[in-house]
């Protein structure tokens, strides 16, 4: 028996308790495995109004030549780029050998220099799949770097000066997996400062709300309660406030209770990692799972140089990754250990 000798007395060492690690596995491995396989697939189905409307002379009665191309047009150019890894004038040469396969030599490509024009306007439409009830939404950001080093440099030499990223904020569906609401910033705005608009993008009734403690603010709390009476049901609000938080609104003050305040009486009550157990907080990280995705499919890295056509790349990255989304998904469930 290990014992350490203090003061004449024997205390026996107690060994740290040491959890195994949860182990899932996939259900529907062979349905996963062919939307896999399909997100790659050079299949494009075109519909008619979209090639009777591929090109266009309205004007808009400002200066200068109204735009040839239509907005679907340049979105699937778009689309292909983001899919497919191109430069701009790769895209351009891929929709042309696209359209020769298809049998429509007469419909013009856009060039290279009108795609990297038209992307810096582009309203980019996500076209998620509508949920059949309330949303889960789960709210984070990530960082996408414009230029810089690269790893190694940075960790054999640091970082330098000229190193630049934009932050993407996403809001997805926790039960489906679907990106709600987007959006990119400059590295100095905080995830906070955007969750009013990140609201708006969603059109189903928001049941909970799930963020790390960057949205424990009071205009994040206000805007969801507007958003609650907006949409005439409750919205559960599971922010963990800050360690060190105090009551924003007491119990004999007038007025009802804030959620927030709720949350730290709860935490004070039975501790922070039950608190986020039963409040189904870790659900937050399916959020991280997305961007995770997102920067495995298409990188962590911006091309554009514009801020208006960096915003417009993010956007497509986001409608494709919902397309894929849609092909398929994978149902894990946790496997029992003995």
């Amino acid at each position: 028996m290990n014992t350490t000798k203090s003061t004449g007395r024997s205390f026996k060492r107690s060994r740290p308790v040491v959890k195994k690690k949860q182990v899932f596995r996939v259900r529907n491995w062979s349905e996963y495995n062919r939307s896999l396989v399909n997100r790659g697939s050079l299949t494009i189905w075109c519909d008619e109004r979209m090639l009777a409307s591929w090109t266009h002379s309205q004007h808009t009665g400002r200066r200068g030549s109204s735009d040839f191309y239509s907005d679907s047009a340049i979105l699937l150019a778009l689309s292909l780029k983001a899919v497919y890894g191109q430069t701009l004038r790769g895209t351009q040469g891929l929709l042309r050998s696209v359209l020769d396969l298809m049998g429509m030599l007469e419909l013009p490509v856009p060039d290279y220099s009108t795609l990297c024009r038209r992307a810096q306007r582009l309203e980019v439409p996500l076209e998620d799949v509508a949920a059949r009830g309330a949303v889960h939404l789960v709210v984070d950001s990530t960082g996408c770097k414009v230029f810089g080093e690269g790893e190694w440099k940075v960790r054999q030499h640091g970082y330098s000066k000229r190193r630049t990223w934009r932050k993407m904020h996403l809001g997805i569906d926790a039960q489906s997996g679907q990106i709600k609401a987007a959006m990119m910033t400059t590295n100095g705005v905080a995830d906070s400062e955007v969750l009013s608009n990140m609201l708006l993008q969603v059109a189903e009734p928001i049941g909970q709300l799930s963020g790390d403690g960057g949205y424990d603010k009071r205009t994040c709390y206000t805007a969801l309660k507007e958003r609650e009476q907006q949409q005439g049901r409750p919205l559960k609000v599971t922010i963990p406030p800050r360690h060190g938080a105090r009551i924003w609104r007491h119990g004999n003050t007038e007025g009802e209770r804030l959620a927030r305040d709720q949350n730290l009486r709860r935490i004070r009550e039975v501790g922070r990692s039950r608190w986020k157990e039963e409040s189904n907080y870790h659900r937050r990280s399916l959020a991280e799972t997305g961007m995770f995705r997102h920067k495995t499919i298409f990188g962590d890295e911006l091309s554009a140089r514009c801020f208006n056509s960096q915003a417009t790349e993010v956007f497509v990255r986001c409608r494709v990754l919902n397309k894929m989304t849609q092909l398929g998904m994978p149902e894990s469930y946790l496997v029992e250990q003995s």
